[in-house]
C-alpha cells in the first residue's frame, strides 16, 4: 500500500482498518504496526486511521453493517489496548448511546476523534464536536443528508467553522457543484482531502468507478496527486489545495 501510493506522488498515509471483530481489526493494526518499523521505501506509515466499529447501521454505506458495535468502554479498550501512540484517528457515529462518553475518552487520549457513518442530527453532531470531535468522515458520504428542515451532520460540517471535513475529490463520491459548494461555504483551512482509496483503485480504467455487483460506490478511485489536478481543473487554486492535504491534517492529527 505505501508503496503504491508513493509511486502515486504521496508522501505519507494513514491506513484505514474497517469495522470486523475485534481480533481480526486488531490483526490488520498489528500488520500496520510492523509495517511502520519495518518500511524503508514508498509512502511514511505515519499511524492507525480507526473507521469503525462504533458506527450507525443505517448510515453504513459499503462497509459491513452486521460488524459494527454499539458504543461501550470495555470493548474501546479491548480494541485498542496496545495500540494507544499508533492510532491517529478514529470515526464515530455521535449520536448513538454512549458515543460521547468514547469521543472524551479517546480525545483524552489525544486521538483524533472524526464524526461519520453517522445519522446524527445538527443538534447531535454539535454534542459530538463538544464531547471533543473534531471531525467528519468523508463529507456526505454515508450521513444523513442536508434536509431544509433538518440540516443533520452534513449542515453541521459545512456551518461550524472550527470542525474539519474529508472530502473525497474524485468524479464518483461528490458532485463537481457539491465540491464547488464546500469550497465556497467552508473555510479552506478546514477542508482535507482524502483519497479514500481501496484494494483495486490503482487497477481500475481511468473513469471508472469502484463498485461492486448491485453498482453500490465501494472506495475512491483516484490517489492524493490526482484529486489535486482534477480540482484545479475545477478552477480550485492549487496552493488551497496542496495545504488540504499537507498543513491541514497535519494540524488535526497534531503530527
Amino acid at each position: 500500500m505505501a508503496e503504491l501510493h508513493g509511486e502515486a506522488g504521496t508522501d505519507a498515509i494513514i491506513p484505514t482498518i474497517y469495522p470486523a471483530a475485534i481480533a481480526v481489526m486488531r490483526e490488520n493494526m498489528t500488520a500496520v504496526k510492523k509495517a511502520m518499523v519495518a518500511q524503508k521505501t514508498g509512502a511514511k506509515i505515519l499511524g492507525i486511521n480507526l473507521e469503525g466499529p462504533f458506527l450507525n447501521p443505517l448510515r453504513c454505506g459499503a462497509l459491513d453493517a452486521a460488524s459494527f458495535l454499539k458504543p461501550d468502554e470495555r470493548a474501546l479498550m479491548e480494541l485498542i489496548e496496545g495500540f494507544g501512540e499508533s492510532i491517529k484517528i478514529m470515526t464515530i457515529a455521535p449520536e448513538l448511546p454512549g458515543a460521547l462518553t468514547l469521543i472524551e475518552k479517546l480525545s483524552g487520549m489525544g486521538i483524533a476523534v472524526s464524526m461519520g457513518h453517522s445519522d446524527a442530527t445538527y443538534a447531535e453532531a454539535e454534542a459530538g464536536f463538544r464531547a471533543g470531535a473534531r471531525g467528519i468522515t468523508h463529507m456526505f458520504n454515508a450521513m444523513r443528508p442536508f434536509h431544509h428542515r433538518e440540516p443533520g451532520i452534513a449542515g453541521f460540517g459545512l456551518m461550524k467553522k472550527d470542525v474539519y471535513i474529508e472530502v473525497i475529490g474524485d468524479p464518483f463520491h461528490l458532485n463537481r457543484k457539491t465540491i464547488e459548494l464546500i469550497f465556497k461555504v467552508k473555510d479552506p483551512k478546514r477542508i482535507i482531502l482524502v483519497s479514500d482509496s481501496g484494494p483495486s483503485a490503482q487497477t481500475l480504467p481511468t473513469g471508472k468507478p469502484a463498485t461492486d455487483e448491485s453498482g453500490r460506490l465501494l472506495y475512491g478511485s483516484m490517489p492524493i496527486a490526482s484529486i489535486v489536478e482534477r480540482l484545479v481543473g475545477l478552477g480550485i487554486e492549487r496552493r488551497l489545495l496542496e495545504r488540504c492535504v499537507s498543513e491541514n491534517p497535519r494540524r488535526l492529527l497534531s503530527l
